[in-house]
């Protein structure tokens, strides 16, 4: 979404592109999962008042458009990108199975998970998981607004200071808000570590996949 007040900034997603290929050329196997707030916003005002379920298949559905526009703009910068969804549209992407995601993967290839789970009721957040989860991923990467998880909310309070590890207990017990509840258990519950860092410093990406401190690492 850039600084526009919704849909896809062309100079946002090509940084994006250059940030995953960087990562790719370094021989990581890459699988993103977007969501679709950007193109969702546009159509808000109209889902007022609107059943929940009805609202989020529109959701995953943007982020089937967000997920071919990444795609695109990948293979267009020399990557290969393979959109799979969680619904079946297969005149445009191709369903997500498990093996061939896999298959994918070990070839070089990058991965964009699109439709959310394919279910309503779940977060971008839980998408994520699940996929990682069910991939067999090293780690899942939230790239977000902040550079890492705080003490308190920095917008708000000045002295917070970033965890540069912490464990998924103890992010619990701080009630630290890294991801819903239901993909913050379902890492924890496969000792699948997250790491938060910002979608906006230059190089973060890298930087993380190096193990340089970089965003907080949630364990177990």
């Amino acid at each position: 979404m850039g600084d526009d007040a919704f849909g896809i900034n062309r100079a946002t997603i090509v940084r994006m592109v250059e940030e995953i290929a960087e990562i790719t050329h370094m021989g990581v196997e890459v699988a993103v999962v977007i969501g679709g707030g950007n193109i969702f916003r546009g159509v808000a005002g109209g889902s007022v008042g609107m059943d929940r379920a009805t609202a989020d298949y529109m959701g995953m559905l943007a982020t089937v458009m967000n997920a071919l526009a990444l795609a695109d703009t990948m293979n267009k910068a020399g990557l290969v990108a393979r959109v799979m969804s969680a619904i079946g549209i297969e005149q445009v992407v191709e369903p997500y199975v498990r093996p061939k995601a896999l298959q994918y993967l070990e070839e070089g290839k990058v991965v964009v998970f699109a439709a959310g789970t394919g279910n309503p009721f779940f977060t971008t957040d839980t998408a994520a998981a699940l996929r990682g989860a069910e991939i067999g991923a090293a780690m899942v990467l939230k790239a977000t607004k902040v550079d890492g998880v705080y003490t308190q909310d920095p917008n708000k309070y000045p002295d917070a200071t970033r965890y540069s590890r912490i464990s998924f207990d103890d992010a619990i017990k701080g009630n630290l808000g890294i991801m819903d509840a239901t993909a913050f258990a379902l890492c924890r519950d496969q000792k699948l570590p997250i790491t938060v860092f910002s979608i906006f410093k230059h190089g973060a990406l890298k930087r993380v996949v190096l193990g340089e401190d970089e965003g907080t690492l949630v364990f177990a």
